[in-house]
C-alpha cells in the first residue's frame, strides 16, 4: 500500500484490502483512504508471509513493491497463494534493463539505492515471476525496458 498514492485511482464500489511492513507508510495511507470514497482496509503486514487463507483474493496489484521485498520469490509465492484460480495479479515495477551496457551499470550501481532507500535496482522481476510458479505472464514496457506493467493469472 505505501502511502496510498493509487488510492484516488480505485472507485467508490471498490473493495480494498491494502498492506504494508510499515506502520508509518499505512498512517499516511490511512489519510488518502479515508478520502477516497471506496471501501478500504489497511493492515500491517509482510508480503512474504501473508495472514489470509489460500484462494482469497480476484485480484492484487503492486505497484514499485518488488524492489525492496528482501526474497521476493517469496513475497510472489505468497501472493500465488492468496490469489484465487483465475484471479490476476496487476503489476507496475521496475527491473534491471536487459541491454549489456545498460543491465550491468544497473548492477554495478545497486548499492547506492540499496543502502539509500533499500530498493534494488537490478531485480529481474519477470524471472522471479516464474520462479514462484507463475506461468501465464504477460509484460509489456511503459519506459525502456526497465519499467514494465505486467499481467499474470492465476492458474
Amino acid at each position: 500500500m505505501g502511502t496510498g498514492k493509487n488510492l484516488p485511482y480505485y472507485s467508490h464500489d471498490s473493495d480494498v484490502c491494502g498492506i504494508d511492513f510499515s506502520p508509518r507508510m499505512l498512517a499516511k495511507a490511512k489519510g488518502r483512504a479515508a478520502d477516497s470514497g471506496a471501501h478500504i482496509q489497511l493492515m500491517e503486514m509482510d508480503v512474504q508471509a501473508l495472514d489470509f487463507a489460500d484462494n482469497s483474493f480476484d485480484s492484487v496489484l503492486t505497484s514499485c513493491v518488488f524492489c525492496s521485498v528482501p526474497d521476493p520469490v517469496q513475497g510472489l509465492k505468497e501472493i500465488r497463494r492468496v490469489l484465487k484460480p483465475g484471479g490476476q495479479l496487476f503489476m507496475l515495477e521496475h527491473m534491471r534493463s536487459e541491454r549489456p551496457l545498460i543491465g550491468k551499470l544497473m548492477d554495478w550501481l545497486n548499492f547506492m539505492p540499496v543502502h539509500l532507500y533499500g530498493a534494488n535496482i537490478n531485480r529481474r522481476t519477470l524471472d522471479n515471476i516464474r520462479e514462484a510458479g507463475f506461468t501465464d505472464v504477460e509484460s509489456t514496457n511503459a519506459w525502456s525496458d526497465i519499467v514494465k506493467r505486467i499481467r499474470v493469472v492465476n492458474d
